[in-house]
């Protein structure tokens, strides 16, 4: 492939000075084309702001018709003084205005290789945003923040005056009118747009020999700042009324907001994600919305030396996806929240327009702003309290009058008993999901939340979370996600050792947000097969868990008992089936 020299460009001159400075080099071969970062004046160690290097190579590629932007190996920063800015809204993260260092926009067959460069990014800044855009890849770096967004401390004391910590350098702080208060890489106070570390706002403990959360903990939810005192240089005691943690642990701070995910994907299509470790972010990890065919290979997510956290949101997200969602030989480990979750949007009918328009809001504050349908789709109306769908229609034309709210025409008058309350979804396309030979650990709360209504294949991954290892859900009177599976096979992974926390029921868990009394009457998820996996558990704990389920098959699966936790008091049966029909449990 040739490479484009282009240390001596003048780009402030404008796209013309760029088309004419490559004119020459792209003739020969625009579409192999390399832009060298190296020789566009990136530098590795020096602590230099990359970000306006990165903003030239992506007009080169608009401009010139470049195909690749290469990383010589080396550690490169990124700060959000000037880089891009937009208004982003990201699903299941908090819109605003956000500093981007890789926008990606309206680009085809676009390849960022880092060569195993490090990626180090400041304060309140968005690694990439890929937006309207097909064939991106992105590979061969890691994505890490200076300063990261949560903040961690060793429990050293516990006592009837409180709990001592000690909270090393990376997580600066200061303790001010008996307050606890962190603070920016710089020792500055945290700022709204330029946020290096956020007010608090959970108490987490985690084990730290098993690098884990601990057993059986859960989280405490505190004013965003903490009752403190002074003991010592690098020491304070604080006070959290109803707090019970144990001396040698780590308490992890949380953070209020996601502003930051390291990577999002909207409106974009054969996306891959290859060889990318991602250590930190200000939100998710990967966030995709309204996708087609994207693939995680050998992604990590997994905090970077001397930390126990690593991204404080999910790993992975999927909003309104379609195509096929492929991840393998990933890791998902230590984020504060689940490996992935995938569905599409519920939302609330509050007005009948006339008899074939509706007006609907999306009723999650961090779904507003989000394209959740378009002008042609066909979309399904579901009862919010039974989650049965009784009607459908097409959208004939979509107008949205804010983040909240929009309206809907439809082709023709919608069924009779569509009332305020009900809920509305685009049934457009849902992906084909294929997870395998990944390992998801350690981290709090579960591992997939699984609610495409595609064709899914989860096998041969590794699971050890404190919650249900896979869990089927969907509600449309809180979350508002759409789910319900409709095609599952979940066949020869070990679940080791789940199910140690309280974020779950079971190891796998098939559940909805349908009212008790309604169960028997919906059957929201459909068509299951759990099959020649290993169990591997410490107490008498549920295996799988479901309700309002239509065909079920359970096989072939070990069962191996462990002394791994303290076993609880409670004994469920290993199969916990109620309200469901053609369930079928064979074998062990």
């Amino acid at each position: 492939m040739q490479t484009i020299r282009m240390t001596n460009l003048r780009v402030s001159s404008g796209r013309a000075a760029i088309a004419l400075a490559l004119g020459l080099a792209l003739r020969a071969g625009a579409a192999q084309a390399v832009i060298d970062m190296g020789q566009l004046g990136a530098r590795s160690g020096d602590g230099s702001d990359t970000s306006p290097v990165v903003a030239r190579a992506l007009e080169q590629c608009k401009v010139a018709g470049a195909k690749k932007i290469l990383f010589p190996r080396g550690v490169y920063e990124f700060w959000p003084d000037r880089a891009a800015e937009e208004y982003l809204f990201a699903s299941n993260n908090d819109p605003g205005l956000k500093r981007i260092a890789f926008p990606i926009r309206d680009l085809e067959n676009i390849e960022i290789d880092g060569q195993g460069s490090t990626f180090i990014f400041h304060g309140g800044i968005s690694a990439f945003v890929v937006e309207r855009s097909r064939g991106v890849t992105l590979k061969n770096f890691s994505i890490d923040w200076k300063r990261p967004f949560h903040n961690e401390a060793r429990i050293l004391a516990v006592t009837e005056s409180g709990i001592d910590l000690e909270i090393s350098g990376q997580f600066p702080y200061k303790v001010q009118k008996g307050l606890l208060y962190f603070l920016d890489e710089n020792g500055g106070s945290c700022g709204k747009r330029n946020r290096d570390a956020c007010p608090v706002g959970d108490l987490l403990e985690f084990d730290s020999q098993k690098r884990e959360t601990a057993y059986m903990v859960r989280d405490y939810y505190s004013a965003p700042y903490v009752p403190a005192s002074v003991i010592a240089p690098g020491r304070v005691r604080i006070v959290q009324p109803g707090l019970k943690v144990t001396a040698g642990n780590t308490l992890v701070f949380g953070m209020t907001n996601r502003d930051y995910p390291a990577m999002t994907l909207t409106d974009s299509s054969s996306i891959k994600v290859e060889s990318v470790t991602i250590h930190h972010a200000g939100g998710m990890g990967i966030l995709a919305q309204r996708c087609r065919d994207m693939e995680l290979d050998h992604v990590k997510v997994t905090p970077s030396p001397g930390r126990m956290i690593s991204v404080p949101a999910d790993a992975t997200h999927f909003v309104n996806c379609a195509g096929r969602i492929v991840m393998s030989h990933c890791l998902f480990e230590n984020q504060l929240d689940d490996a992935t979750n995938i569905h599409g949007i519920y939302a609330q009918v509050t007005r009948l327009l006339s008899p074939a328009e509706i007006e609907v809001k999306l009723v999650h504050p961090q779904q507003r702003g989000v394209g959740f349908v378009a002008a042609g789709d066909p979309v399904e109306f579901v009862h919010a309290d039974s989650l049965i769908s009784f009607a459908q229609a097409r959208a004939k034309s979509v107008v949205r009058v804010n983040g909240e709210y929009t309206r809907i025409a439809m082709e023709g008058p919608p069924a009779q008993e569509l009332r305020p309350g009900d809920a509305v979804a685009s049934t457009a396309g849902y992906p084909d999901v294929v997870i395998r030979n990944s390992t998801i650990r350690n981290n709090r709360a579960r591992g997939l939340l699984l609610g495409s209504r595609g064709k899914i294949l989860i096998e041969d991954n590794t699971f050890h979370t404190p919650g249900a290892a896979i869990l089927m859900e969907g509600d449309a009177r809180y979350w508002f996600e759409q789910a319900g599976v409709r095609d599952l096979t979940i066949r020869r992974n070990s679940f080791d050792n789940c199910n140690y926390g309280v974020w779950g029921k079971a190891v796998i868990e098939v559940a909805a947000g349908i009212e008790p009394a309604l169960r028997d009457q919906s059957r929201y998820n459909r068509n299951i097969v759990i099959e020649e996996n290993v169990f591997r558990v410490f107490d008498q704990t549920r295996l799988v868990l479901a309700y309002s389920v239509d065909g079920l098959i359970v096989r072939n699966n070990r069962i191996e008992r462990t002394s791994a936790y303290p076993a609880r008091k409670e004994d469920y049966p290993p199969f916990d089936i109620t309200n469901s029909d053609r369930v079928n449990i064979t074998g062990k």
